[in-house]
């Protein structure tokens, strides 16, 4: 079941959100919306926290994008928690991390259970501590049958690594006779990527104003509509959301094709 209008209204509470809600096409709201979560050392920053004080601040907004994509009707839900590029950071953030993500999957396991959320984990486990791979692991197997919304979180992911990867189980195929070059087309390389069985994102949501899209999902980006805000994803809440798939209402999208 879709949502509806006074679902929306139990959801959306505040005056500016409730007007907002008069704009919405239920029936058009977006598949699969990604996002990149920037801004959590600048929030820390600004209030002279360490790092992982934004981190945490950061989690809450996680929880709160899962619910209002959930009353919005969107059906799979990508984050990108930890880039590839993310160990250049310091020791003790990357530490800090790595230890948020098994505490936060322990204390939302049962909110996710109640949402019927199913987890699905994309990127490479090198390098990722055994608790916290063995962590996500748990919360794809709980979750498993699970069918409201489908929560893909990009882990020590990589956009070019990832088509690298398929790149190369392709090229082993062919190296063992079971693939011929000229059977390669775009659903074959499809099936090689970490993605494969999620449909593309309709829209990709950027915070903290930066203008790039980080190495993520570049595949598969290739139709997705942008947006981005200048809010720092600590303080992204359930209204940034619906003004994001608001936009995403008024866009054209051709595919290539002419208006």
């Amino acid at each position: 079941m879709g949502p509806t209008r006074a679902s929306l209204e139990r959801f959306f509470t505040s005056r500016a959100d409730r007007e907002l809600l008069d704009r919405l096409e239920v029936e058009a709201v977006p598949r699969h919306v990604a996002i990149i979560m920037d801004g959590n050392g600048r929030w820390a920053a600004k209030r002279g926290l360490p790092r992982i004080a934004g981190h945490r601040a950061g989690a809450k907004a996680v929880r709160e994008a899962i619910a209002a994509a959930i009353e919005l009707g969107v059906r799979f839900l990508t984050i990108y928690s930890f880039s590839s590029e993310n160990w250049r950071r310091s020791d003790e953030e990357v530490h800090g991390l790595m230890s948020l993500f098994v505490e936060v999957l322990e204390r939302e396991m049962d909110s996710l259970q109640a949402r019927r959320v199913r987890v699905r984990v994309i990127g490479s486990d090198a390098g990722v501590p055994a608790e916290t791979m063995a962590a996500f692991r748990r919360a794809e197997a709980t979750t498993a049958d699970n069918d409201v919304l489908t929560l893909v979180v990009a882990l020590n992911y990589g956009g070019r690594q990832e088509i690298t990867d398929a790149v190369r189980a392709l090229a082993s195929s062919i190296a063992e006779g079971s693939l011929e070059p000229g059977q390669i087309d775009e659903s074959v390389v499809e099936a090689h990527l970490y993605t494969t069985g999620v449909p593309d994102p309709d829209l990709v949501i950027r915070t903290s104003g930066e203008l790039r899209v980080s190495n993520f999902l570049l595949w598969q980006l290739a139709y997705a509509e942008l947006w981005v805000t200048s809010v720092l994803w600590p303080d992204f809440r359930r209204g940034d959301l619906l003004r994001a798939v608001l936009d995403f209402q008024k866009r054209s999208r051709r595919f290539g094709g002419r208006s």
